[in-house]
């Protein structure tokens, strides 16, 4: 039985990657550190609002548009990478 290949997370559009972050445990503790409450952890709707809030949209296939509501999901995937330890954070 030949199972089909997963799908790299980077070869996802960005609303499918924007749904599977908001789901991530990390990110959820991200969201909730960056609105202010440290030591706290969202659930996945509140960590889609704060995503949503932060990239000014109203749905998440909005970032499939590739415009501003992209470029600052890319910027919070980067924070969230770094903030994470994946990526080297500038000194």
């Amino acid at each position: 039985m030949n199972t089909p290949a997963r799908q790299k997370f980077d070869d996802l559009n960005p609303a499918e990657q924007a749904g599977i972050i908001c789901n991530d445990a990390r990110f959820q503790k991200f969201a909730a550190t960056r609105s202010g409450l440290p030591g706290e952890q969202f659930n996945a709707t509140a960590a889609a609002e704060y995503l949503r809030t932060v990239c000014q949209i109203t749905s998440r296939r909005q970032l499939n548009h590739r415009g501003h509501a992209y470029c600052r999901f890319m910027a919070l995937r980067t924070e969230f990478d770094a903030w994470t330890g994946k990526i080297a954070t500038p000194r």
